[in-house]
Formats: C-alpha cells, structure tokens, sequence
C-alpha cells in the first residue's frame, strides 16, 4: 500500500511540474503582433520582402511618426472632447421674467380672450364683463397651450441640431483616421510591405 501512494505521488508531483511549466511559458508569436500600430488600427501589413518581425515593429513605428507628422492626425490618442451645443444654450443667461416669450403668450391670449368674451357677453346676455373674464381664462388656457406647443418645437428643434453635429464630429474623425491610414500604408508600401 505505501508503494502505492509513494508511486502515486511521484506522479503527481512530475504531472504538476510539468503543467506549470506549460502554463507560464509564453505563446512565441503573440507579442510582437499585439504591439504593432497597425494591428491597433485594424490594417493588416504583410512583409513582402521577408522583412523580420522586429524590422517590421521598426518600420511601422517610424511610419505611424511620419503619417502623424504629415497628417496631424493620432488616431491611437483620444480625441479632445468637443462642447456640445446643450451645453452652450445652457451657458447663456436666462432672460428676464418680463420678456420672456411665453410669458407674453399668456398676456396676448388673455387679451384677445378677454375682448372676445366682452363682445359675446354683451351679445349674448348683456353682460360684457362675465363674457370679458370667462374669455380672458380661456385665453390663457390658449396662450399656455402655445407656449408649449413652442416650447416643444424649440426641443425638437435643438434635439436635430445635436444629432446633426454629432453625425459631423464622426464623419470628421472617419476622415481623419482615413487620411492617417493612407499616410501609413504610403510609407510602409515604399518599405516594401504589402498594405491592406
């Protein structure tokens, strides 16, 4: 029995040796490929001329330079956030109560209301400032109702703005990183390198 487990033992000493072994021993290729720029960019760069693997990293990093000064453009750096136009409309200073429009809307359709209402009232019962006030309420009802038919204008309004200047901040990157791209695969073609 102590033959057995002495048997076992070595055994499994020897199987976990070698499985650490095989665990902390690192793949062969897997390095130089994750630091390449253009593995970053998504451009697949073949060596057409059997260059190695570490002129390869040589060559495309002195490109990746080259098309970065050209360019100006470094499309591995995170862009600058750029204001958004919310936030402007938020910087600007509210208007005073007085002057604001929707404030007047409510006057106006009082107003209108009202005069309405004076002239039915009198038409209808003799009686001009029943007629005058039950048309200045409505009025007002009116007048609320346009401010916020405008107010949701204004939103929608600001809402296609926004989007519309999203859509330009990324079609100016997508272009960008396109005339980057075009500087780097330029500059490694003349190193001899298929680009793809």
């Amino acid at each position: 029995m102590r033959h057995h487990v002495t048997t076992g033992l070595a055994v499994l000493v020897a199987f976990a040796g070698t499985h650490a072994f095989a665990q902390t021993a690192p793949p062969p290729a897997a390095g130089t490929a994750a630091k390449l720029p253009s593995t970053s960019l998504g451009i697949v760069v073949f060596p057409a001329k059997g260059q190695t693997p570490e002129l390869q990293a040589k060559d495309e990093s002195e490109c990746y330079a080259w098309s970065k000064g050209q360019t100006g453009v470094d499309p591995l750096a995170p862009p600058a956030p750029a204001a958004q136009p919310a936030q402007a409309a938020a910087a600007q200073p509210a208007q005073p109560a007085a002057e604001q429009p929707a404030d007047r809307s409510r006057l106006r359709g009082a107003a209108r209301g009202a005069a309405a209402g004076a002239i039915i009232g009198e038409v209808a019962s003799d009686d001009a400032g029943e007629g005058a006030a039950i048309g200045a309420t409505a009025g007002v009802l009116k007048g609320g109702a346009e401010k916020r038919h405008a107010q949701a204008a204004a939103g929608q309004q600001a809402a296609q703005q926004q989007q519309a200047a999203t859509q330009q901040a990324q079609q100016a990157t997508a272009d960008q990183k396109a005339l980057f791209s075009k500087g780097f695969g330029t500059c490694l073609e003349a190193r001899g390198y298929t680009v793809k």
